[in-house]
């Protein structure tokens, strides 16, 4: 590997319009990576790492090292592929960086449970979402995503910082989910330099954490008027 490349290794699934964009990301912040697709036509005239095959190949995401890799970039056009890859990956890797699109907006939640940490709906803004994500991942502060991700049809992402006076201090999951967050669900929780993103619903929440929840926007606009008043 070229010395002036980063230590960190990405995988991109999938070769399309989306995982062009990145791939100009990856390139720009010089980042050693490798692309999977099964369509050897799209390869014809690139000169970076690639290997022809199904990415939700357990096989195929061996070869491709997703044993040792950092973050994994799914941008297959089947959720139900994207489902399996991002389950694959989780469990031969469970210290990786899952980021996914989602196809249609059902399979959001799915791919959530699946394991993968971020997931963007298929849309016009998919890719310079990924790409944003990416280039946060790159220098280590995936968490640092906007304070409020607008998704497609709706989905959104927000960050809550936990004050002493919050209501949300020493809440566990369960019960900021069931009390504040009603269909909104926590997908990360920052404490200090720890990123839980394999959330227990008994986790509990403390002064000076970070939390991101995920759900529609009337949604998370709901949350956000509970707190305010809650104050």
């Amino acid at each position: 590997m070229n010395n002036n490349y980063s230590k960190d290794k990405f995988i991109v699934l999938g070769y399309g319009d989306v995982g062009t964009n990145i791939i100009k990301i990856l390139e720009d912040n010089r980042v050693y990576f490798v692309v999977v697709d099964r369509n050897p036509d799209v390869f014809e005239k690139v000169e970076f790492k690639y290997i022809i095959g199904n990415g939700a190949d357990e096989a195929i995401l061996k070869d491709a090292g997703v044993l040792n890799a950092s973050t994994i970039i799914i941008t297959l056009n089947d959720d139900i592929d994207i489902i399996f890859a991002t389950l694959i990956c989780r469990s031969l890797n469970p210290d990786i960086t899952i980021i996914a699109r989602a196809n249609t907006v059902k399979s959001i939640d799915k791919i959530y449970k699946a394991g993968a940490d971020y997931v963007v709906s298929l849309s016009i803004i998919a890719g310079q979402m990924l790409s944003k994500m990416t280039s946060l991942c790159i220098d280590h502060v995936c968490e640092n995503v906007s304070e409020d991700i607008m998704l497609y049809e709706g989905i959104e992402i927000e960050k809550h910082q936990v004050h002493n006076q919050s209501p949300l201090k020493n809440k566990s999951v369960n019960e900021i989910e069931n009390k504040y967050a009603i269909d909104c669900r926590v997908i990360g929780i920052k404490k200090k330099d720890r990123i839980i993103t394999q959330i227990n619903p008994s986790i509990i929440v403390e002064p000076g954490d970070m939390i991101a929840v995920v759900g529609s926007r009337e949604n998370v606009a709901e949350l956000k008027n509970k707190l305010t008043v809650a104050k």
